[in-house]
């Protein structure tokens, strides 16, 4: 038998497969960026794991601000091994049998059409809720973010590892301002979205308290960090050995959280948990490697009771009689700029204080305020802007380098103020530019948010656990894991 030859098609067939593969492409969602949920930069990451240049890879809530913003040098590199790509997930159909994994990726895919779908109502109409419907300019595309919190509810499954023991692990403190990491932890171990089968899981609990090792591991005035390192080192080299998973992705479907200063540092002991991991950290400053494209912004919340008692509520705007109320000490650069400009001052419209008068009380001047200052300490994150929303004062931003909660969700600019050190001199003059009309909507939207920070034992449909929940769910559908 002679030598076959291949024959190329004739230009008649090419012009019939062009437009059928082109057809099937915009089909399956994988050739338009346009459509995304959550516009943010890319970075490299592993080979066996595509990740989209848009956040969740389907819908966008938000627009690209918060990476691009970045310059290079500050963004983290994921790691660059041979089996890194970053790409738009896709739906990928084979006559073989699929396996868990592919089972898990396939009802992603289905996930971000529903959500894309959602996204491209141009009416912006939400889906019928018994408890609550998002809507108002609060939100940067209510629909999108309504499907997909739904869709979180009904599919979303976390495998928290088993392996340590308490207190460093699986347990943290509930109290005082670092609070949030010990109710936050304890509220996934026990959450419906708990799944005990890790072949079923989207993603992958580290459930460290850096908390706990900060107060059980470091020795006081040692200045070590190895210690503190190693135990992360040596708790993810375990899980990696005992488990595929870890390796399967290098750490991009695993999350840690913490909401200590120092869990950044901490984090940087394992490379892939630093560069590919969804890091969930109050110190949320992109300055210092925060990158908003794979990590989540926790809110530090502080429960002087352990719960919300006593801390919602406030009076209406035309009973607010200061324009703007801050104090506390003078710690880190902002908050000394504030002082120097603005403590000790005749005007009665602003108050700035170190320390309040022994009769006069720190909650009740929130509620007497319209505007509250949320500065920077020696680190970005501070209770402050969560107290002015649970009181019902509009925050005022005073941050560098701040990524706020849920940006991808809130429009922030809609409901609070935002400011730069740069912008302390102008402080008051800023704040009465704005109009008594525009104020009252912004002190509105407040009260509509609200219910996104609060603390609630056991949590509520749209509380600040299922946000978090839903933040690290967009940041998981932005990626697609495939099997080695």
């Amino acid at each position: 038998m002679g030598l076959m030859y291949y024959r190329p098609p004739s230009s008649a067939v090419w012009l019939i497969i062009v437009p059928l593969v082109l057809l099937a492409a915009w089909y399956l969602g994988v050739q338009s960026s346009k459509n995304s949920i959550l516009v943010l930069s890319s970075q490299p990451s592993a080979k066996n794991v595509t990740t989209s240049t848009n956040l969740s890879a389907t819908v966008e809530f938000s627009p690209p601000k918060f990476a691009a913003e970045l310059k290079k040098d500050q963004l983290p590199k994921q790691d660059g091994v041979d089996h890194v790509t970053r790409k738009e997930p896709q739906m990928i159909f084979s006559k073989k049998k699929l396996s868990n994994l592919g089972r898990v990726e396939a009802g992603l895919g289905k996930v971000r059409g529903a959500i894309r779908e959602a996204q491209s109502n141009s009416n912006n109409e939400t889906f019928d809720d018994s408890e609550y419907v998002p809507r108002g300019p609060c939100y940067w595309n209510p629909s999108a973010f309504h499907r997909s919190y739904i869709e979180m509810e009904k599919h979303f499954k976390i495998y928290v590892y088993e392996k340590g023991e308490p207190p460093v692990f699986h347990y943290s403190s509930s109290e005082g301002i670092l609070g949030i990491e010990g109710i936050m932890i304890h509220q996934i171990e026990i959450s419906k979205f708990r799944t005990n089968d890790p072949e079923k899981a989207h993603v992958y609990f580290l459930p460290f308290s850096v908390f706990s090792i900060v107060s059980y591991v470091y020795v006081v005035d040692s200045h070590q960090w190895g210690p503190m390192k190693n135990t992360v080192a040596d708790y993810i080299d375990g899980i990696s050995t005992k488990y595929p998973y870890w390796n399967r992705s290098l750490g991009s479907d695993h999350f840690m959280l913490a909401c200590h200063d120092w869990a950044p540092e901490i984090s940087t002991a394992v490379p892939y948990l630093y560069k590919n991991s969804i890091r969930v950290l109050c110190n949320a400053n992109t300055s210092e490697r925060f990158n908003p494209s794979k990590d989540v912004t926790l809110p530090e919340i502080y429960l002087p009771q352990g719960t919300m008692k006593g801390l919602i509520g406030g009076p209406s705007p035309s009973q607010r009689s200061v324009l703007v109320f801050h104090a506390g000490g003078i710690h880190g650069y902002i908050r000394q700029v504030l002082m120097e400009k603005w403590g000790n001052n005749d005007d009665q419209e602003v108050q700035i204080h170190e320390y309040l008068p022994k009769n006069v009380s720190y909650y009740g001047m929130i509620r007497k305020s319209k505007f509250c200052i949320c500065p920077s300490g020696w680190e970005v994150a501070s209770p402050r802007m969560v107290e002015a929303l649970y009181m019902g004062c509009v925050p005022v931003l005073l941050k560098d380098h701040y990524v706020a909660p849920f940006s991808d969700v809130l429009n922030w600019k809609s409901f609070a103020v935002e400011m730069t050190s740069n912008d302390i001199p102008n402080l008051k003059k800023i704040l009465m530019a704005i109009s008594q009309k525009q104020y009252i909507k912004m002190q509105k939207r407040g009260l509509q948010v609200r219910r996104h920070f609060e603390v609630n034992f056991p949590p509520k449909r749209y509380d600040v656990f299922h946000m978090i929940l839903h933040s690290i769910w967009l940041r998981r559908l932005n990626i697609q894991v495939r099997d080695t």
